[in-house]
């Protein structure tokens, strides 16, 4: 006999699951844990979830849609256009990867621990992506769409997102800066100091700036002939040796 599901029990199960991956994280938790929050048993579960992986998913993708289409509407109500960007960056490198203690991490830790048979499914982040480039195409000049405002560049967003996510996770007490915000909201925007100083400009600026003058020559100019280490100046008097 097959058993007819309840929607009540899924939610019971989703909400159960929430409250332990936001509070102890998807690796320290356990299907028999979920079963009891959600009073239910383990057996339960699989009838609605296939594994603990599935659970999460089923979670997270709600989750995060929320939160995407939210910033949406928050940035629909900023009418500068540089404020619009700007906020877009800090809600994906700051804001929501401190959500609910970090709940971003819990796809991290499940990525990094499936098995061959839990594959991962890509839709959920071309999705997101496909947003984002949306959302960074209407704060950008037209000039620079082109090259920004696109899903490739939107997934070098979402790559460095996961990285502040774990960030988080390591140290919560150190978010990404609002410094950090400001040079990639100039980087994208073609602002000055946004561009990052090719490697070896700055030691070389240190260098010339503390290297010593050269010696005067006849007549106050540059005299280009350096004199070694030991040689005598022009004009002294020579000690004979005794």
């Amino acid at each position: 006999m097959v058993q007819v599901k309840k929607p009540e029990l899924r939610a019971a199960i989703l909400a159960s699951a929430f409250e332990r991956f936001a509070q102890s994280g998807y690796a320290a938790t356990t299907l028999p844990q979920i079963a009891k929050g959600a009073g239910v048993s383990a057996g339960t579960v699989y009838v609605y979830f296939s594994s603990k992986l599935a659970v999460l998913y089923a979670i997270y993708g709600p989750w995060l849609r929320q939160r995407i289409t939210n910033l949406e509407r928050r940035l629909a109500r900023i009418a500068d256009p540089r404020e619009r960007l700007c906020t877009l960056v800090r809600a994906l490198w700051r804001d929501i990867p401190r959500e609910h203690n970090g709940f971003a991490n819990n796809l991290m830790q499940a990525i990094s621990t499936a098995g061959p048979d839990e594959p991962y499914d890509p839709a959920l982040l071309a999705w997101v992506e496909e947003r984002v480039a949306a959302m960074i195409r209407d704060a950008l000049p037209p000039a620079r769409r082109r090259r920004f405002g696109t899903p490739a560049f939107a997934h070098v967003l979402m790559m460095a997102s996961d990285g502040f996510v774990i960030g988080n996770h390591l140290r919560p007490d150190r978010p990404c800066s609002e410094h950090t915000v400001e040079l990639m909201c100039r980087l994208i925007r073609g602002e000055p100091g946004g561009a990052l100083r090719p490697p070896g400009a700055r030691a070389a600026a240190s260098g010339r700036a503390g290297a010593r003058p050269a010696a005067a020559g006849p007549g106050g100019g540059r005299n280009p002939v350096r004199r070694r280490a030991g040689t005598p100046r022009p004009g002294a008097r020579h000690s004979r040796p005794k």
